[in-house]
């Protein structure tokens, strides 16, 4: 028996992944919140920083800064300066930032993150977005969509990498024919990397986009975190890399006033999951793993309903556009499911289903979606 089998009571605490249909027979699988329990490491480490006793402002120590170093060089062959972190209290935080950072207009692909929609709006910047292709389903880029959506003003591309939803581990050859066409038409990338952590694939690696060469480098901005991976993303601690150093000083200038110290818990929590918890990470992506066969099968089964291989993130993305729902997520609700809806993530007929539980929790989940695609 997986550890990841036992389950972690949420119901009736301050989870607003299980508050959102409290007292409804309705099993969230729906925003990126794991139902497992954090690493023991990192449970050490926050009970060792509580009973220190004193919660003042705080800031990164040469371990935790180490910790990073480290674990980005040994797990994706990136070398990264110390005075290129950027510390903040959340990714989207970094996303927001860089829209604010950034002059011009902004370029992105849908199905994405819907803060990825949101972030230009909120700092008053154009958006302009192209969608995904699904060739042989797969997910790719359509580079001449891209093209085409970018303007002479257009000066941010915002990547998601590995990408929420699709599941997709973007390939070096991939990421370098995006590298070349910032270069082309001189954007700042600003690459959301919190899942890099989560490959399920063994034969797939993170390639960080920063790592491609030192031209991508110069033009990027990478958003990272060890909330994701290890599940703490209510400890409010992230931080981007950027190694350029005039993009580095804009990046500041904009979190100026706005941005607010990050959480000591948070940075405590950052060092141990990066330095002790090897062992857990590698039994839990195994456990994904096996989990995404579960839904893959369960959706082949239920018929008319599809999804590509998730590649990497413990997410599915399902077409269920051929049963016809005019409110896809509410009919699943009503089959006791609660799934994401596409329509924010700019794709309406489509759903993001969380396989981040125990087996238990999926397998009866799974019964419900086979039975509502039936209902449909």
């Amino acid at each position: 028996m997986s550890q990841f089998d036992t389950p972690v009571e949420r119901r009736g605490t301050d989870s607003i992944k299980w508050g959102k249909y409290a007292g409804r027979d309705i099993l969230p699988l729906w925003v990126a919140d794991m139902d497992f329990a954090a690493p023991p490491a990192v449970l050490a480490a926050l009970h060792r920083r509580v009973e220190a006793g004193v919660f003042g402002y705080g800031h990164p120590w040469p371990a935790l800064e180490e910790s990073v170093l480290t674990h980005l060089c040994s797990e994706y062959g990136w070398s990264v300066e110390r005075d290129w972190i950027v510390w903040l209290p959340g990714l989207v935080s970094g996303l927001n930032i860089a829209c604010r950072a950034i002059d011009g207009e902004v370029l992105t692909a849908t199905p994405v993150y819907p803060p990825f929609l949101s972030a230009p709006r909120f700092s008053g910047r154009a958006l302009n977005r192209v969608d995904l292709a699904q060739r042989d389903g797969r997910w790719q880029w359509d580079m001449a969509a891209l093209a085409t959506a970018t303007t002479p003003a257009t000066r941010l591309f915002l990547l998601c990498h590995p990408h929420n939803p699709v599941g997709r581990c973007w390939q070096r050859e991939e990421l370098q024919a995006l590298a070349d066409f910032a270069e082309q038409r001189d954007l700042i990338v600003c690459s959301d990397e919190i899942h890099c952590g989560l490959i399920l694939d063994g034969d797939k690696r993170h390639i960080p986009f920063a790592s491609l060469s030192p031209a991508a480098a110069k033009r990027s901005i990478t958003l990272l975190a060890p909330s994701k991976t290890f599940n703490i993303p209510g400890l409010g601690c992230a931080f981007a890399v950027i190694p350029d150093a005039a993009l580095r000083r804009r990046f500041l200038h904009a979190m100026d006033g706005i941005v607010p110290h990050v959480n000591v818990l948070g940075l405590a929590a950052c060092e141990a999951a990066y330095r002790d918890c090897g062992d857990w990470h590698h039994e839990l992506l195994a456990y994904l793993a096996g989990n995404r066969d579960r839904v893959a099968a369960a959706v082949a089964a239920a018929g008319r309903v599809t999804m590509s291989r998730v590649e990497a993130t413990y997410l599915a993305w399902i077409d269920v556009r051929p049963l016809g729902l005019a409110q896809p997520a509410a009919h699943f609700e009503a089959h006791g499911l609660g799934l994401s809806d596409g329509s924010d993530f700019g794709a309406p007929g489509w759903l993001r289903l969380n396989f981040g539980c125990p087996r238990t929790t999926l397998d009866e989940a799974l019964r419900r979606f086979v039975t509502a695609c039936q209902a449909a």
